[in-house]
C-alpha cells in the first residue's frame, strides 16, 4: 500500500536528532493519488488502475495482465484489510489471479460501506477501487528524505531493516541506520546515492538500480515541497527489480499557493465537517464531549484551558485555536462553530494578545453575539495587546458578558454558569 499523509507524528529518529515540521493541518490523499506523484517522478511503484464500477475494475483487472492482483479500497482510515463491508464482504484488500473476481469482490465495495479501526461506527463508503499488479518482496529496506534542522537542509535516512517500525530498529540496533547529508545546491550526488543503496543491502546491478530509485525519490521531494518522503518498505522483487511499495510523504503548508494541483486533490469527504469548515478561515478545531466551548489562541494555552475546566469539574467541548493573525471575520466563524454544536452549554474565550489584538477579538465576539443571538452563557478573559480597548468595547456593548481576571477565574465563571 502506498498512503500518502500529512502528519504530525513522524518517526522519532533520536539518535539522529531530526527535527520536524509541525503542519497547520491534515492534506488528505488517496492512496492512487500518492502513487500518481510518485510515477511522475519516475519512482517505481506496482502498475494500477483506478476504477468507480465493477465493470471498470473488471477492465483495469484484464488489462494489467498480471500474474496475481491485488483489489484496494480507496478510503483513508488505516486499517482496510481487516475492515467490513456492510455488503457483507470481509476485508478492503484482495489478492487474486482471476480477474473474474476482481469484479465480483469491487461489486460487494463499491457503495458499500467499509469499517475498521480507524472510521466512525457506521464506516465510510467506498466510492473507488485500486487494482494494481501484486508483486513478491525477498527483501525490504526503510528509506526516508527528511528536513533536519541541525543540518540546514534535507537528510537521507536508511536502513536494510525495512517493513517494520523504524523507532524500533533505531533503538535495538542503530548501527544499522545511515544517514547522509544533502547539500541543497547540489542535490544527492551519485556516490551519496550508490553509497546508501549499499547501505541498505543492495548488490550488483541492483545497487545502481536503488541509486536511481533514491535520486528519483529526491526530485519529488523538491517537486512537491515536501518535508519527509518516507518508503517503507523500499523492496527488492525475485525478478531484480527495486519498488516502492509504501509511502508516506508529508508537504509544507506554506508552499500551499505554489502546490495548488497537489493541494487541489485534498480529500476532505471523510473529514470530520465541523473540521474541514474551520480549516478554511485557518482555525484548528477538534470536537470534544464535554458542554463547554473554549475559543482560545495558541495550542498550549489551548490545552491548559481544557485541563483547568477539566480541573473544576467541567468538561471542555471542543479545542480551538484562534492562531495568531487574526480578523473579526475568523472570531465570528468562530463563534458560528462553536455555537452549532448543541452540547455547548457556555463558552469560554481566554485570549492571551501577543501578536493578537484583543480589541480585534472584543469586536469579533460583540459582532457574533448580536448577529447570532447568543444564547449561552459567555465567560471571556482577555490580557495582552489592546486589552484596554478591549475590555471598554465589551463593557459599552451591553452584551451579557462575563468578565474574568485570569485563566483559573475563568473556567470556575464557566462551570458555575452552566450549573446554574
Amino acid at each position: 500500500a502506498v498512503t500518502l499523509t500529512h502528519s504530525a507524528s513522524p518517526p522519532s529518529l533520536s539518535p539522529l536528532q531530526c527535527t520536524w515540521l509541525s503542519p497547520r493541518r491534515w492534506l488528505n490523499l488517496q492512496e492512487y493519488q500518492s502513487k500518481k506523484l510518485m510515477q511522475e517522478s519516475g519512482v517505481a511503484v506496482q502498475r494500477f488502475y483506478v476504477a468507480d464500477t465493477a465493470s471498470e475494475a473488471l477492465e483495469a483487472a484484464k488489462r494489467l495482465n498480471a500474474k496475481e492482483i491485488v483489489l484496494k479500497a480507496q478510503i483513508l482510515a488505516g486499517g482496510r484489510g481487516k475492515g467490513v463491508f456492510d455488503s457483507g464482504l470481509k476485508g478492503g484488500v484482495h489478492l487474486t489471479k482471476d480477474p473474474a473476481v476482481v469484479g465480483e469482490l469491487a461489486n460487494k465495495m463499491l457503495g458499500f460501506n467499509l469499517t475498521t479501526k480507524q472510521t466512525p461506527k457506521e464506516g465510510v463508503k467506498v466510492k473507488t477501487v485500486m487494482v494494481a499488479e501484486a508483486l513478491d518482496i525477498t527483501r525490504e529496506t526503510y528509506f526516508a528524505i527528511l528536513m533536519d534542522r541541525s543540518c540546514n537542509g534535507p537528510v537521507m535516512v536508511g536502513s536494510p531493516q525495512g517493513g517494520m517500525d523504524i523507532e524500533e530498529v533505531a533503538a535495538s540496533s542503530p548501527e544499522l541506520i545511515f544517514k547522509e547529508v544533502i547539500d541543497i545546491f547540489e542535490g544527492v550526488r551519485d556516490d551519496q546515492a550508490l553509497r546508501m543503496a549499499a547501505n541498505l543491502g543492495f548488490n550488483g546491478p541492483l545497487q545502481r538500480q536503488a541509486a536511481d530509485q533514491i535520486k528519483r525519490l529526491y526530485d519529488l521531494f523538491l517537486k512537491v515541497d515536501a518535508t519527509q518522503v518516507e518508503v517503507n518498505p523500499l523492496g527488492e522483487t525475485p525478478e531484480g527489480q527495486v519498488v516502492c511499495f509504501d509511502a508516506k510523504i508529508n508537504f509544507d503548508d506554506n508552499a500551499e499557493f505554489r502546490q495548488k494541483a497537489v493541494f487541489a486533490m485534498d480529500d476532505m469527504t471523510e473529514s470530520d465537517p465541523t473540521e474541514t469548515e474551520a480549516a478554511k478561515w485557518d482555525l484548528k478545531y477538534i470536537g470534544l464531549d464535554g458542554n463547554i466551548a473554549c475559543f482560545v489562541n495558541g495550542a498550549g494555552l489551548a490545552m491548559a484551558t481544557c485541563d483547568i475546566i477539566d480541573l473544576h469539574g467541567g468538561k471542555p467541548a471542543n479545542f480551538l485555536d484562534l492562531g495568531g493573525g487574526v480578523k473579526e471575520r475568523q472570531v465570528y466563524e468562530a463563534f458560528k462553530l462553536l455555537t452549532a454544536d448543541p452540547k455547548v452549554e457556555a463558552i469560554l474565550v481566554n485570549i492571551f494578545g501577543g501578536i493578537v489584538n484583543c480589541a480585534i477579538i472584543a469586536n469579533g465576539i460583540t459582532k457574533a453575539c448580536r448577529e447570532l443571538e447568543l444564547k449561552v452563557p459567555l465567560v471571556v478573559r482577555l490580557e495582552g495587546t489592546n486589552v484596554h480597548e478591549a475590555k471598554r468595547i465589551l463593557t459599552e456593548s451591553g452584551l451579557p458578558i462575563t468578565a474574568a481576571e485570569n485563566l483559573d477565574d475563568a473556567a470556575k465563571k464557566a462551570v458555575a454558569a452552566i450549573k446554574k
